[in-house]
């Protein structure tokens, strides 16, 4: 995944710099730290021991699922296909964003609660399954970050236009659903028995915690990420409903006096 991530994203920015477009370099550093931390998350501690400490794993599936997507959404891979890569592919590729699963997973009223599902998961005794199963491991190394991509992309990426009202409730409700992602965090730190069913304790290290006292560790990251992971989805928002309101202002004022006349009347018509 790695080479495919540094082969595409290269590719596509020689092109891009061939077509005599200038590319921020901001972006592709944002593309570079998202690889980065994949491989921390892999070849790292939290990737080494996730499979037998609860606050590796957590720490892990974090990382993969909040910070990866966030820093290869702000590289705008989808951006630099359009102006570097094949047509085709970019077609395809704006044929996917504007369908309507992607559009309802770029909802940032759905995203929210999708995180709050995949690690609600924490809280139950699938959640040891999961940890020791190498499929599983695999799954998560493909599947989380794609679909934490799949969330933001949508929010970072120019895609389907929404109303000032719309972008507005979105806004609104991504505050509610702040406190909700820390939800799975709190419990696994405030409950005084192991959760997952897993209580053998480890021996080995000198530093492994007790089965409690990991879940305890884990539910303490996972608090603390759940809510810094969620000013991304809110500073994408700003940054949209600010679109939406240019976007519209932008209409209001092509409009002549007659239309504009037309267009009042037309409403008032409507709310009597």
């Amino acid at each position: 995944m790695l080479l495919v991530g540094i082969a595409a994203y290269g590719s596509w920015l020689v092109g891009t710099v061939r077509r005599g477009v200038r590319w921020p370099w901001w972006r592709t550093a944002a593309f570079v730290l998202a690889l980065v931390l994949f491989g921390i998350a892999q070849f790292g501690i939290v990737g080494v021991y996730a499979e037998r400490l609860r606050w590796a794993f957590v720490l892990r599936l974090a990382v993969l699922f909040f910070a990866v997507p966030t820093f290869a959404a702000l590289g705008a891979p989808l951006s630099l296909l359009r102006t570097g890569g094949p047509d085709r592919l970019a077609q395809v590729a704006d044929v996917v964003l504007r369908s309507r699963p992607v559009r309802l997973l770029g909802n940032a009223i759905v995203s929210p609660l999708i995180a709050l599902g995949l690690f609600a998961v924490l809280l139950t005794p699938l959640s040891a399954t999961i940890r020791t199963s190498p499929v599983w491991a695999v799954a998560i190394t493909v599947l989380v970050p794609v679909l934490g991509f799949g969330l933001l992309a949508p929010l970072s990426e120019p895609g389907v236009l929404r109303s000032s009202t719309f972008v507005t409730a979105e806004f609104l409700l991504a505050f509610v659903e702040l406190m909700l992602d820390a939800i799975p965090g709190i419990v696994l730190r405030i409950t005084n028995h192991v959760l997952d069913g897993a209580t053998t304790a480890l021996v080995g290290k000198a530093w492994y915690p007790s089965p409690l006292q990991d879940q305890h560790l884990a539910g303490d990251l996972l608090w603390f990420i759940a809510e810094v992971a969620d000013i991304p989805v809110l500073i994408s928002l700003f940054i949209r409903w600010q679109r939406t309101d240019r976007r519209e202002a932008r209409t209001v004022d092509a409009l002549t006096d007659e239309e504009m006349e037309a267009l009042t009347r037309a409403h008032l018509e409507r709310r009597g």
